[in-house]
C-alpha cells in the first residue's frame, strides 16, 4: 500500500510567529455541515445563520485575542463546514515569544473540540480535520482581496449549492 507523503503547503523556513497577517481556513471533520446554514436576509444577500456549534465556535474565535493578546482577528466567517480567519500578529516588543499560527490554531481546535465533545458526550472524537490551510498575506492588496473573499464566501456557497 502506498502511503504518499502529505503535500507541504507551508513556506519553508518562514517564521509563522513574525508580525504580519495570515489567512487561515479550518474544516470540520468529514466536512460535516454543523456550524451554520447560509440563508438570505432582508435584501436577499446570504449570511451564515449559526447553529449551536457555530455560536460556540464564534465564542472561541473571540477568545483568541484574550488568550494571545498580540493576535487580532481582523475578519472571519463561519460557514456550514469551515471557518475562514484573517488574523494579524503584532509583537508587542516585550521580548516574550510570539505565538505561531500553529500555536493559535492548535489551542483553538483543542478547546473547541474538547467542549463540543463534552456537550455531545463523545470524548476523544475529532471535530476538525487534521491540519489547516494558511496563507501569508503579502501586501495590502492581498489583505483586501482576502477580506473580500471572506465577505463574499456566503454568496459563493449559495451559487455552488443552488446550481446558479
Amino acid at each position: 500500500m502506498d502511503f504518499s507523503e502529505r503535500k507541504r503547503i507551508r513556506l519553508e523556513d518562514f517564521d509563522y510567529s513574525r508580525n504580519g497577517a495570515y489567512f487561515i481556513t479550518l474544516c470540520t471533520q468529514n466536512r460535516l455541515k454543523v456550524l451554520s446554514e447560509i440563508v438570505p436576509v432582508g435584501d436577499g444577500s446570504p449570511v451564515p445563520k449559526l447553529t449551536y456549534f457555530g455560536k460556540f465556535i464564534q465564542g472561541y474565535t473571540e477568545k483568541i485575542s484574550e488568550k494571545y493578546p498580540i493576535v487580532t482577528i481582523d475578519k472571519y466567517v463561519i460557514m456550514p463546514d469551515h471557518i475562514h480567519f484573517l488574523i494579524s500578529i503584532e509583537n508587542d516588543g516585550t521580548g516574550n515569544p510570539s505565538p505561531t499560527t500553529n500555536t493559535v490554531i492548535a489551542w483553538f481546535k483543542y478547546q473547541t473540540t474538547k467542549e463540543i465533545n463534552r456537550y455531545r458526550n463523545t470524548a476523544g472524537r475529532k471535530f476538525w480535520q487534521r491540519s489547516f490551510f494558511d496563507h501569508v498575506v503579502r501586501n495590502k492588496q492581498d489583505f483586501e482581496d482576502i477580506w473580500y473573499y471572506i465577505d463574499t464566501n456566503p454568496q459563493r456557497w449559495i451559487e455552488k449549492y443552488s446550481g446558479k
